[in-house]
């Protein structure tokens, strides 16, 4: 018989939310769970475009890496670097499993209230709620675009 795997969590699902009124963003405990495989349960949140993501400490340092290897080779990347590096910024978790959104961040992306969370894989994306409603009703609309990708891939 074959070897015995292992399973290795990561981030998935999606969750509701409500920032409560000091900007406080419940962390659903099956995302907590993956944080704790990590050295460290901090979450490095940064604006992405129209959300915000939320990465392991050790994952965003993979990030920062790639860019310091081969960012400064691609034309036109100086831009995304000053966006996403400089609004980075560490949250970690309370006792109750919060985090505080910070204000530039929630404003940068038109966060107020109600989130999605979602899980991909190795991080989070934070968003909120009628822009992820758009978000997903486009992908929708749009899923057979991905067919070519899936099959390359082995799953379509």
């Amino acid at each position: 018989m074959g070897q015995t795997e292992t399973i290795v969590s990561r981030f998935r699902g999606r969750s509701e939310h409500v920032l409560d009124a000091k900007g406080r963003l419940n962390i659903p405990t099956r995302f907590r769970d993956v944080l704790q495989q990590y050295e460290s349960e901090q979450l490095m949140v940064t604006s992405w475009g129209s959300h915000l993501r939320a990465f392991p400490a050790i994952e965003w340092e993979i990030l920062e890496n790639k860019l310091l290897a081969k960012g400064r080779e691609q034309p036109g990347l100086t831009s995304f670097v000053r966006l996403v590096v400089s609004g980075v910024t560490p949250c970690l978790p309370d006792k109750q499993g919060r985090i505080l959104m910070p204000p530039t961040l929630r404003s940068e992306t038109r966060i107020v209230k109600d989130v999605v969370l979602t899980g991909m894989l190795d991080y989070v994306e934070i968003w909120d709620k009628d822009a992820w409603l758009i978000e997903t009703q486009s992908t929708r609309e749009n899923f057979a675009d991905y067919k070519e990708s899936l099959a390359k891939l082995g799953i379509f």
